[in-house]
């Protein structure tokens, strides 16, 4: 059965924000890729259930100044519904949400949409840093952070706030990275929760989408 997706601008869905804190499932998935991100982010998204009940927030290193189809690659690769985020608009269940080329993408105190072209952080406009700390501070114990291929660290910094604020943080397994750097240091300074082949990442998140703790299967 189809389940249509409300449009940004209703009031269905779960609302975000500092109420939603503590206690409870998780609310969103922020996933970060660089290298070899297109494929990673296939792999997972593909093996998410049609009826994935969080929204899924990407931030995938793209060259400066290039346009993206990021959105319109991954929505034909996977059931989910596929856009480019706006300030303003609102994660909701089942929705995938890319951050647009140039920007950072933020989670807003008010659980929605902030896009800011402040200075790069990491090196990187979108930064998987700041989109991580905005969820973290915003959202609390009910962010999920993911870092998947990539070269660098972005992402490490920001998994640990999340950890810190009691979210639930998974490295890909450098090992079946394209390029090992971001998950690698997810894992050292990040201190993420989970390290798991990328085959395994959806399935982890598919638990995680149900239960508030971090007791996944990892065999």
């Amino acid at each position: 059965m189809n389940t249509r997706l409300p449009r940004d601008d209703e009031t269905e869905g779960v609302p975000l924000g500092a109420d939603n804190a503590a206690g409870g499932s998780h609310r969103v998935v922020g996933i970060a890729a660089s290298l070899g991100g297109i494929q990673a982010l296939t792999l997972v998204l593909k093996a998410l259930p049609t009826d994935f009940p969080l929204p899924v927030l990407i931030v995938q290193h793209l060259r400066r100044g290039a346009p993206s189809i990021l959105p319109e690659i991954l929505a034909r690769r996977t059931t989910l519904r596929v856009k480019s985020a706006v300030e303003g608009g609102r994660p909701l269940p089942g929705g995938v949400y890319v951050a647009p080329p140039d920007r950072h993408l933020l989670v807003r105190a008010d659980g929605r949409f902030g896009l800011s072209s402040s200075a790069p952080v990491n090196f990187c406009r979108p930064s998987a840093d700041a989109l991580f700390r905005s969820m973290a501070e915003t959202l609390g114990a009910r962010a999920i952070a993911v870092v998947l291929t990539g070269l660098g660290r972005d992402g490490a910094r920001g998994m640990e706030a999340i950890v810190r604020a009691g979210g639930a943080a998974i490295a890909q397994d450098e090992t079946t990275a394209e390029a090992p750097d971001m998950p690698r240091a997810a894992v050292d300074i990040g201190h993420a929760d989970l390290i798991l082949p990328l085959n395994r990442i959806a399935f982890a998140l598919t638990v995680l989408a149900d239960q508030p703790s971090l007791a996944v299967d990892e065999g």
